[in-house]
């Protein structure tokens, strides 16, 4: 059977479906990224407290506390790295063998279809994993390069080099953060693609879910305006 057969499996619907997935993940990852002005998205407000962090570094002494934040950051990189890894061994464990796939579908009355079919709908998924897992090992990378970097902060604030490589371990704790939360964005439109199993019409649900949990937590959640708020008013 050659690639031409294998499209025309497809209905129109379902390449509507995966346009959307596309588009939807690229899209909303370039809106949170570059919000529009007087609109932050989260990841960007917490971009200036990661460079008042470096910036309070330099005269906190000792600086226990930033490293155990940094081992925290990568502990999280590398549970998400690991977990991908899981996924894409049962993804691959069941392209190998999609009569599982099958047999639950004819349980749902989704009607027969051939195993390459199944074959390519568990493939779309576990491209997703794939991104997100090569962004995890890369933010656990950077992370591992920031913590370098802030153990190069000079400990005396006078030091012309002091506030330069702090503000060098902030680009690079930023740097990490976006890869991460790119790796947490792709997982979650994996996790809607797996959708597509049960038709095309539930993955347009499932990405349309996903991208409103995604806008919502950027932009309208009760934590962005917490971060949005200044320090309180101490005047008596």
């Amino acid at each position: 059977m050659s690639w031409i057969d294998r499209l025309y499996m497809f209905s129109p619907l379902d390449y509507t479906a995966l346009t959307l997935l596309v588009l939807g993940w690229a899209g909303i990852g370039w809106w949170v990224e570059n919000p529009p002005q007087g609109r932050p998205s989260v990841a960007r407000i917490m971009n200036d407290y990661r460079r008042d962090w470096m910036r309070h570094m330099v005269t906190r002494q000792p600086r226990i506390f930033d490293s155990s934040l940094i081992g925290n950051l990568r502990q999280s990189t590398a549970f998400f790295a690991s977990a991908t890894m899981i996924a894409l061994g049962g993804g691959l464990a069941l392209i190998r063998n999609p009569d599982p796939v099958a047999d639950l579908a004819s349980d749902l009355a989704l009607g027969a279809q051939p195993d390459v079919v199944w074959e390519i709908k568990l493939l779309v998924m576990l491209l997703f994993l794939t991104s997100a897992f090569l962004k995890f090992v890369w933010a656990n990378r950077l992370f591992g390069y920031c913590s370098v970097v802030m153990g190069a902060v000079p400990n005396e604030i006078e030091d012309p080099q002091a506030l330069v490589r702090a503000a060098q371990a902030a680009e690079l704790n930023i740097t990490a953060a976006r890869s991460f939360n790119r790796g947490l964005r792709t997982t979650y439109f994996g996790l809607a693609s797996a959708a597509w199993l049960l038709g095309a019409g539930v993955l347009v649900a499932a990405v349309l879910l996903t991208l409103a949990m995604i806008y919502r937590r950027e932009f309208g959640s009760s934590s962005r305006e917490v971060l949005l708020k200044g320090p309180p008013d101490t005047r008596t």
